[in-house]
């Protein structure tokens, strides 16, 4: 068995784990690059191997990190099957065929104003690619083996979004893999924990937090704080949100809290229709998640839906105090950024960043302190309080990842680290080595991992 990645090496986006024996070949995951121009360019190469060739595309989850050059890649030739969980199923067509409208719409855009450098500005795919690709989806029930020609494969429950999986993968003669995916949090407010680690001759494994802790306060505290003292002084209160898992989670907080007293019983406004379909498929799924299915329905009904364009412009003639909360999570795009332009410039409102900001989007600048971002065009000060709260997180974090690690038996072929920047890697690396004695190695796009000395 040899595993090439193809990306999700020495960062977190554009996670492709190409996986082959002596006669078949599968990919792991097909994300879409995301954040540095140098990484987003990556998404217009030819793929590193013959769509066609490839038996079969295998998904964790939903995430375009990790499905969203599907659309581009069936366009390029392949046609086999795309296997995934069943809450997978139904939460990636949401997700593609709104990535592709923003694909379409970017490059209108562009042609409309003269941004483009090209003579015309194209789309990386289409909304009809995107249907295609979702033609494509046959839904794999947990813990049950299941077959693509040589090898066999299984889903387990990985926590951090409804549907994530890991995923076993045994060839004939024994040797075996399990990628972890997106490993998810012990006390995340909407998902179970991991499942514990099956076992496996090789392990892939994530890397997104390998050199920080999450806080040890529960994700409502700090919510609460910075929410109530913004809506106390009648401001505005902006949340950055993935439309898939962050969204209804955050939901499920605020409904908490309002029903404690604990924050005002403001409006709240989910500004996404994307995250409005992906609330309905999560109350389809709600047996596979942590709260009591009644109190998810009553908690993301307490939210005013807003589907319209023109509904949400007209959040913008209104005033606080309420909470908006809008895609995209990390400011790449989307209707939160129409927000931060008409609320962004006033010092009572407030921008809460939640979870991890990518490496060359408006979020990590925010981040990272700067405050003049620019926006559709045009350059914007940002004088509203701007607030991280990786409390709400989805990913492990550093202690999360070793323990999950170090529960099962040892991989004895090695442990290789993947879809993490190279310094939490590599932090990660050395922990790993540290607390179990085990051969980790950091891995590179392109080079086939389990192959050399590792360390």
């Amino acid at each position: 068995m040899k595993i090439t990645p193809l990306g999700g090496a020495g960062s977190v986006t554009g996670s492709r784990f190409l996986v082959e024996t002596q006669r078949h070949r599968i990919l792991m995951e097909c994300g879409l690059f995301q954040g540095l121009k140098s990484l987003r360019l990556k998404n217009w190469e030819p793929f590193p191997v013959p769509p066609a060739s490839l038996d079969a595309v295998v998904l964790s989850h939903a995430h375009l990190d990790h499905t969203g050059y599907l659309p581009a890649l069936v366009r390029a030739g392949y046609a086999g099957p795309v296997l995934v969980t069943p809450a997978t199923a139904d939460l990636l067509p949401v997700l593609l065929q709104d990535a592709a409208h923003l694909q379409e719409e970017d490059a209108a855009f562009a042609n409309r104003k003269g941004f483009s450098r090209h003579a015309r500005a194209l789309p990386l795919f289409t909304r009809d690619d995107a249907k295609a690709a979702c033609d494509l989806l046959e839904s794999r029930e947990w813990h049950s083996p299941f077959e693509v020609h040589d090898l066999q494969l299984q889903f387990f429950p990985a926590g951090h979004l409804l549907g994530a999986a890991m995923i076993r993968v045994e060839d004939e003669a024994g040797d075996s893999l399990l990628f972890s995916g997106d490993l998810g949090r012990s006390q995340d407010p909407l998902h179970p924990p991991p499942s514990p680690r099956p076992p496996s001759r090789r392990l892939l494994m994530e890397a997104t937090y390998g050199n920080r802790s999450h806080a040890p306060e529960a994700p409502e505290e700090g919510l609460a704080a910075v929410v109530s003292r913004t809506l106390e002084r009648g401001g505005v209160v902006l949340i950055p949100t993935f439309a898939v898992g962050r969204a209804q989670a955050i939901l499920l907080l605020l409904h908490r809290l309002r029903k404690e007293r604990r924050i005002p019983g403001v409006p709240v406004f989910l500004d996404s229709p994307m995250a409005i379909r992906a609330s309905e498929v999560h109350l389809e799924h709600a047996g596979e998640l942590r709260p009591e299915p009644g109190e998810l329905t009553r908690a993301l009904n307490a939210a005013e839906w807003v589907r319209t364009s023109e509904e949400s412009k007209s959040l913008n003639r209104r005033r606080g105090p309420m909470v908006i909360l809008a895609g995209s999570g990390m400011l790449t795009g989307g209707r939160i950024l129409h927000h931060l332009q008409h609320y962004g410039g006033r010092h009572e409102n407030l921008l809460i960043l939640v979870g991890y900001q990518a490496e060359g989007t408006r979020g990590r600048e925010l981040w990272r302190g700067e405050r003049s971002l620019r926006m559709h065009g045009r350059w914007f000060d940002v004088r509203c309080q701007v607030e991280s709260l990786e409390l709400l997180s989805g990913h492990a974090d550093r202690e999360e990842l070793v323990e999950w690690a170090a529960s099962g038996t040892e991989p004895e072929l090695g442990v290789g680290l993947v879809h993490g920047e190279p310094g939490p890697a590599d932090h990660l690396r050395r922990r790993l080595m540290d607390r179990t004695g085990w051969r980790v190695e950091v891995a590179r796009e392109g080079v086939p991992l389990f192959e050399g000395p590792g360390g």
